[in-house]
């Protein structure tokens, strides 16, 4: 079994709870606009992470995309998807990849559906979050081949 936390727009806030939510998480993934490189760093610290550059990130040295292996399912991490209004350099890409899953953030606000066959998760904002929802973040277990995505609020 792995489990993986998943968050995204901390936008350079980082409280102790976030922390406390990542303990014992195998992998990190964090989907853009994080703030300063030091919490890409802090996030290494307790799993091994995987983050992608947002609209606010800057040139801090990483990617728009990233595609990464956990659990024998493959991610593709980028900070802006409208899932049910994919762009067409981005349906290319996913039908070149051929992920199981999509990780994205930007639009603060949580988000778990299975389009096409591929699983997209959105752990909304761990600091800023709009539409009425509170801070989140995801941790998603994988056992046995089963993926299963449970949101934490603070």
């Amino acid at each position: 079994m792995i489990t993986v936390g998943i968050i995204s727009d901390n936008h350079g806030d980082w409280t102790s709870q976030i922390t406390e939510s990542l303990a014992g998480v195998d992998a990190i993934i964090h989907a853009g606009d994080i703030g300063p490189y030091k919490y890409v760093l802090k996030m290494e610290g307790i799993a091994p992470t995987t983050a992608v550059l947002g609209n606010t990130d800057g040139d801090m040295p990483l990617d728009e995309t990233a595609v990464v292996t956990l659990g024998e399912k493959k991610f593709l991490v980028k900070h802006i998807v409208n899932p049910h209004r994919l762009q067409v350099s981005l349906c290319e890409r996913l039908k070149q990849i051929q992920p199981d899953v999509v990780i994205f953030g930007h639009t603060h606000e949580p988000f778990c559906e299975t389009l096409g066959g591929i699983l997209f998760l959105n752990p909304g904002s761990v600091t800023q979050p709009r539409g009425g929802f509170r801070p989140s973040m995801l941790r998603l277990t994988i056992d046995c081949g089963e993926m299963t995505p449970k949101f934490i609020e603070f």
